[in-house]
C-alpha cells in the first residue's frame, strides 16, 4: 500500500467528495436557461459525482461548531498566478503512488458544512472515502462526527445524483479516482481537457454544446480533477494551467482551513450565487483543501470547508492504509 501523510510538510492532492450537491444540483437546474458564457458554477467545485451527504449532515447531531477564519499574520503579497506557479512547484517534489483499475484511492478529510447554504450551525465531520481508481466500482465511504471518536457509521455505498431530480440517483459510476495517464506539460494538459471535458452529468433542457463549449469549461475540468489522486507532475501541470485562468484573485489575509492550517486562498472565477476557494499551505504552497461560500443579500458566508488530511491507494473499501 502507498500512503501520503498531509500536515503542513506533507503532500495532499485528494478532494472530499460533495457534501453539498443537492444544492449545486438545485442552482444547475434554475439556470439552465442562461448562455454559455455565464453559465451558472453555483459552488462547482463542490458539486462532485457523489451524491450523499444531506443525510449526514442531517443526522449528525451534536457536532462541534468550527468555522474557517482569518488569522492574524499579514496578508500575502503573491498574485494568485505565481501562489498557484508555487504550488506547481511544491507538486513536483511528492512522492508519486500507483494504482491499478481495480484498486482504491482512499482519503480521509474534516469537513466544515451547514445545514442549508447561509444558515444553521456549523458541523465538523471526519469523512474516511474508498474512491475507485479506474472508475469500475461505486465510491464507498463512512462518517463521523468529529467530537465522537467511536461514532462510524456503516461503510455505505454512494452513487451519482440525478441534477434534474434531487430524490434519484444515475446507475452510472462515478469517474476514475487516479490520473496517472494525463500529459505533463500544461499546454498539452489543456489540449486534453478541452477535448476530455468532465462530465456535469446536466439536467434534462441544459445547453450542452453551450455548457461544454464554453472555454472555461477546461479550468472546470482542471479544477474537478484535484477530486482524485493526480500523480506529481501531472499535479503540477494543472496548477500551471489553472495560473492562466483569468480572474483568479488572492483572498486577503490568513486563512486558517477545517484542520487549523494556515494558508492562503484562490477565489476562482466564474461562480454565480456564491464563491469557490481553493487553498494552499501558506508557507510550502503545499494544497490544502477547499472552501465553498453563499453570498445572501451582499452578505458572505462559508458554506462548506474541506481540509484534506491522508490519501492512500488501496486494495478494497473498508481498507485503512
Amino acid at each position: 500500500m502507498n500512503k501520503i501523510e498531509q500536515s503542513t510538510e506533507g503532500f495532499e492532492e485528494q478532494l472530499l467528495r460533495d457534501l453539498t450537491a443537492h444544492v449545486a444540483r438545485r442552482a444547475e437546474v434554475a439556470s439552465t436557461g442562461r448562455s454559455a458564457g455565464r453559465y451558472t458554477r453555483f459552488l462547482r467545485g463542490w458539486r462532485l459525482a457523489g451524491a450523499f451527504g444531506l443525510a449526514v449532515v442531517l443526522t449528525a447531531g451534536g457536532l462541534a461548531v468550527q468555522t474557517m477564519r482569518v488569522g492574524d499574520k499579514p496578508p500575502p503579497t503573491a498574485t494568485a498566478s505565481e501562489i498557484l506557479r508555487m504550488a506547481a512547484d511544491a507538486a513536483r517534489q511528492q512522492p508519486e503512488l500507483t494504482a491499478r483499475p481495480d484498486q482504491y484511492v482512499f482519503t480521509e478529510s474534516l469537513a466544515i458544512v451547514r445545514d442549508m447554504p447561509a444558515s444553521g450551525p456549523y458541523r465538523t465531520i471526519r469523512s474516511e472515502l474508498w474512491q475507485s481508481a479506474g472508475g469500475v466500482a461505486y465510491t464507498q465511504g463512512r462518517y463521523r462526527p468529529e467530537t465522537d471518536p467511536n461514532g462510524w457509521s456503516e461503510l455505505t455505498e454512494l452513487r451519482l445524483g440525478d441534477p434534474g431530480d434531487p430524490d434519484k440517483e444515475l446507475d452510472a459510476f462515478q469517474s476514475p479516482a487516479y490520473h496517472g495517464d494525463l500529459p505533463t506539460d500544461p499546454d498539452e494538459l489543456l489540449r486534453y481537457l478541452r477535448d476530455h471535458p468532465v462530465d456535469l452529468h446536466l439536467p434534462e433542457g441544459a445547453d450542452e454544446e453551450a455548457v461544454y463549449g464554453d472555454e472555461s469549461m477546461v479550468y472546470t475540468t482542471a479544477r474537478m480533477m484535484l477530486q482524485g489522486y493526480v500523480p506529481p507532475r501531472t499535479l503540477a501541470a494543472l496548477f500551471e494551467l489553472l495560473a492562466r485562468e483569468p480572474g483568479a484573485v488572492v483572498i486577503s489575509g490568513d486563512v486558517v482551513d477545517a484542520a487549523g492550517r494556515h494558508g492562503v486562498a484562490i477565489r476562482m472565477p466564474g461562480v454565480i450565487g456564491g464563491h469557490d476557494d481553493v487553498l494552499f499551505d501558506r508557507d510550502t504552497h503545499v494544497y490544502l483543501g477547499r472552501r465553498g461560500s453563499v453570498v445572501r443579500d451582499g452578505k458572505e458566508s462559508v458554506h462548506a470547508a474541506v481540509a484534506l488530511l491522508r490519501i492512500a491507494i488501496v486494495d478494497r473499501p473498508g481498507q485503512q492504509p
